[in-house]
């Protein structure tokens, strides 16, 4: 899409004298509208441009010099050598990269020791912190892809007095306790000795004013922000991972004079009953009775989590074993914008009779199906003995100095039991 062809306002479908408000309400819903992963495969390439589109329509009408850029000179103030507007094409902003390493608050200076450098000042309102919390997810939800909505507890800048804590024409007073510099100067012991350090003034919260009483506003009591509630939408893909971050963009709590941070949900995957997942991939354990991995059978072994069956039939005259791996292709985990799907993997468990099931006849009637004995072994002497059952092998060489026996415990741990072959 050729962003010099179609008019910025239009992708937003919004009015040119549109506020900021509106502007980004236009934005969220043009956003999810065009989001590839809510079109058809046949349909996602124009999906994604429009998508592309949108988002760059956002990034220069919600700046205010962008957009004025915008309005004067189109779309030609952004190509590549146009003075200021170059940023617009989505470069690397060097003044972001040192906020970012710095961590500059509000004031935006630049760190102790850099001094006043020419040009490296942070040309719009610093952004405020964003607000990170973890998202539980099942695998089910993970799967099929989920979107709901909450309601958000947030401060935002109080209306009455538009962030100024003050009624209207009431002149602020320098804060005593800080000297109108928003910051007071505190002592730390350290193994150096003591240390000066700078802290955020709690009487003007940084901005060096304050009101009287009775010049306050009525609505936030000069707080200059009001708690309010907005529902909200989290909208999780299909395929999502754990470790995923999903950000709502600016919907942290507002300050004057910054920019809103983001609230960044970090999914975690629930533990499942049933599946195990890595990558794509999915593995679970069947269960088989032994006449079932003799004779075979045809029939569902799970229930996959989209609730559908999954049935196999193994091959006339082929014999499951205990612990052997079945791979099915394509009924993995979905992967993000794709129509793929990684592999499902299934363990097979072999249940066998339990002790005193078969009776002396069908003893008899195994031993004339199933394979005889290997030849039995020659020796001068022969000597029956007991065993115990239930043994483990962790018992082997326990207690002894050989360093064999470790070798033994730390092969078990890393084996970690029976493996699933990827292939």
């Amino acid at each position: 899409m050729d962003m010099e062809e179609e008019d910025l306002y239009e992708i937003l479908s919004i009015d040119r004298g549109a506020s900021s408000v509106e502007i980004k309400k236009a934005y969220r819903k043009a956003a999810l509208s065009s989001h590839p992963d809510k079109h058809a495969e046949e349909n996602r390439a124009e999906a994604e441009a429009r998508f592309k589109a949108v988002q760059q329509a956002y990034d220069i009408l919600q700046d205010d010099q962008k957009r004025h850029m915008y309005d004067t000179h189109g779309m030609a103030a952004f190509k590549s050598g146009h003075g200021a507007g170059a940023g617009a094409g989505g470069g690397v902003d060097l003044d972001d990269i040192l906020a970012q390493m710095f961590n500059m608050g509000g004031g935006g200076g630049m760190p102790p020791g850099m001094g006043g450098m020419p040009g490296m000042g942070r040309r719009g309102p610093a952004k405020g912190p964003n607000e990170e919390q973890a998202y539980e997810v099942t695998l089910e939800e993970l799967y099929k892809g989920k979107t709901t909505r909450f309601a958000s507890t947030k401060s935002v800048i109080c209306g009455t007095c538009d962030g100024s804590g003050g009624k209207e024409k009431a002149k602020p007073m320098k804060c005593s306790n800080c000297g109108g510099k928003g910051q007071v100067i505190g002592h730390r012991h350290t193994p150096f000795g003591l240390m000066q350090e700078a802290s955020q003034c709690s009487n003007c919260e940084g901005t060096g004013q304050v009101f009287k009483d009775k010049d306050k506003c009525k609505k936030c009591k000069g707080k200059r922000v009001v708690q309010t509630k907005k529902m909200l939408e989290l909208y999780i893909p299909r395929g999502s991972r754990e470790g995923d971050k999903i950000v709502l963009q600016g919907e942290a709590d507002q300050t004057p004079g910054q920019e809103p941070g983001d609230i960044i949900f970090e999914l975690t995957e629930t533990p499942h009953e049933v599946f195990k997942r890595v990558g794509a991939d999915l593995a679970a354990t069947i269960d088989v009775t032994l006449a079932e991995a003799l004779t075979g059978f045809n029939r569902v072994v799970l229930k996959h989590l989209d609730g559908r069956g999954i049935q196999i039939s193994p091959p006339k005259g082929k014999i499951l074993r205990p612990e052997q791996v079945l791979r099915i292709e394509g009924e993995g985990m979905p992967m993000k914008r794709s129509d793929a799907r990684g592999n499902l993997f299934l363990m097979v468990n072999i249940e066998f009779p339990e002790d005193g099931k078969l009776d002396s006849a069908a003893i008899e009637k195994l031993r004339n199906v199933l394979p005889g004995p290997e030849p039995p072994i020659k020796t001068e002497e022969v000597e029956e003995v007991e065993y115990d059952g239930d043994a483990n092998m962790e018992d082997f060489g326990a207690g002894s100095d050989d360093p064999r026996g470790a070798e033994w415990e730390d092969d078990e741990e890393e084996d970690g039991g029976p493996q699933c072959a990827t292939q």
